[in-house]
């Protein structure tokens, strides 16, 4: 079957009425055989795989620089120098102090065609590094006022690596190129500093969408737990959006011996905390998708035997779903209010959006899982439950469709439950699953301009 009837196969499985379970179904079957027509079809898949082992060293190298000195969200200075530096010396359009610190590199292929973006992250976190490596950050910095240690302790110095990697293989084929390639170094996607704005939003806003008529994006997120040479991907809702909410409390100052003299806000809050855990546990319909409300902070009062005026609680919101997302807020400040008016107390709640849910366009998903399972081989590319972590590359999928995966990390024959955790200071990334990711990039965005450069487009 030709390789264009097996796409739009693909493309209708999702217009169909149908169980979410048979689509599913019916994608992976029609998948296996795209990627057998993918196999044969595609000329530049052992190109891409020869110039991926030759980049390899460097890739590794460049993660190794990157990963000893890690810079904090929108102060990516010296990272943004360095990225600069090696895509002007690739021969590409260069724009920098996007959002900041961001930095685009523009590709133009030796034909017309779409345009596609690649996204990798900057920013490192305010960890301490804990692992014995030669090249461990020994940076510090300040945060919130104290010094902390500086870490890529979520695998951004990797992703940075990894797109270098695929903007020297795809420079080197520019003349057969249908279409522009934009690669997107993003800074600040942990979230910029109090009193600023930041990363992916402050990119879109500032409008590098329209101005490079970026048709659809990809990105990926190497995963400390997941097994190096795997591939995971969710059509749809594949990390949480995430939303903080700040609860204040306000009762009546009394003394500790004489609380029917006053109104307690403490034990308010602590019925209100459980009130917010039944939203989830017996409010939302979890087979739908999963939710999670944490109160991540509580703070009142000053001494033992003075019941506060107030208290103050701080935590997160996480949802894969926007009409959950709207529900579950609307019973947060229903919950906390009411609890707090039986009491004779107050409560006042404002809730923050912060990062959208991150949508994987299901039409450029299924579209492109047989170009993953081309790469990587068939049995190392799986569909995987939904995380509720978040992750702002959602900005850009909101503006056009988008997909975003993730690539394992993890030393093979490891247990994922002894692999230390994202954002911890015993985070560690086995080098040897960076190559899947240069090779996976490059072949996504090739096989996107070479399959829609007659101006037809995958997804929404």
């Amino acid at each position: 079957m030709p390789l264009d009837r097996l796409r739009h196969f693909l493309k209708d499985i999702h217009s169909l009425t149908l169980e979410p379970s048979m689509k599913i179904i019916l994608t992976i079957c029609f998948s296996f055989l795209a990627v057998i027509a993918i196999s044969a079809q595609n000329k530049w898949y052992d190109t891409v795989s020869k110039q991926a082992d030759a980049v390899e060293q460097e890739v590794i190298n460049w993660r190794r620089t990157f990963h000893q000195n890690p810079e904090l969200s929108n102060r990516e200075f010296e990272t943004a120098k360095h990225i600069e530096k090696y895509l002007k010396d690739l021969g590409l359009e260069v724009e920098t102090g996007v959002a900041h610190t961001g930095v685009i590199g523009l590709l133009k292929g030796g034909k017309p065609g779409p345009v596609v973006g690649l996204r990798a992250d900057m920013d490192a976190l305010p960890v301490t590094e804990r692992v014995d490596l030669p090249f461990a950050s020994k940076v510090k910095s300040t945060y919130l006022g104290a010094e902390v240690g500086v870490m890529h302790a979520c695998g951004h110095d990797s992703h940075m690596a990894i797109l270098m990697g695929a903007a020297k293989i795809l420079t080197a084929m520019k003349n057969e190129i249908s279409g522009t390639i934009v690669f997107i170094f993003q800074p600040a996607e942990e979230g910029a500093p109090l009193g600023e704005e930041g990363g992916a939003k402050l990119m879109v806003k500032e409008g590098i969408i329209d101005k490079y008529g970026i048709d659809v994006v990809f990105g990926l997120h190497i995963s400390s737990g997941l097994e190096a040479g795997s591939i995971r991907y969710k059509p749809g809702g594949t990390m949480a959006a995430s939303d903080q909410f700040i609860i204040k409390v306000k009762g009546k100052q009394t003394h500790g011996s004489r609380p029917w003299g006053g109104v307690d806000p403490i034990v308010t809050a602590a019925q209100i905390i459980q009130g917010l855990q039944t939203i989830i546990s017996r409010q939302t319909e979890l087979t739908k998708e999963a939710a999670v409300i944490t109160v991540g902070k509580i703070q009142g009062g000053v001494r033992n035997n003075i019941i506060p005026e107030e208290v103050e609680m701080i935590g997160t919101i996480r949802t894969l779903d926007t009409s959950m997302q709207r529900i579950i807020h609307e019973k947060i400040r229903l919950t906390a209010t009411k609890i707090a008016e039986s009491t004779g107390a107050t409560a006042e709640v404002e809730i923050i959006i912060g990062y959208p849910v991150t949508y994987n366009d299901p039409v450029l998903t299924s579209t492109m899982i047989p170009t993953l399972m081309a790469t990587a081989g068939e049995d190392n590319v799986r569909l995987y439950p939904a995380s509720t972590g978040s992750e702002d590359f959602s900005f850009f999928a909101q503006e056009v469709p988008g997909f975003y995966f993730s690539l394992g990390g993890m030393p093979k024959g490891q247990n994922q439950y002894d692999a230390a955790p994202h954002h911890t200071p015993d985070f560690y990334i086995d080098e040897s699953g960076m190559k899947l990711g240069v090779k996976s990039m490059c072949n996504l965005a090739l096989d996107y301009l070479h399959q829609f450069g007659t101006g037809n487009k995958a997804g929404k």
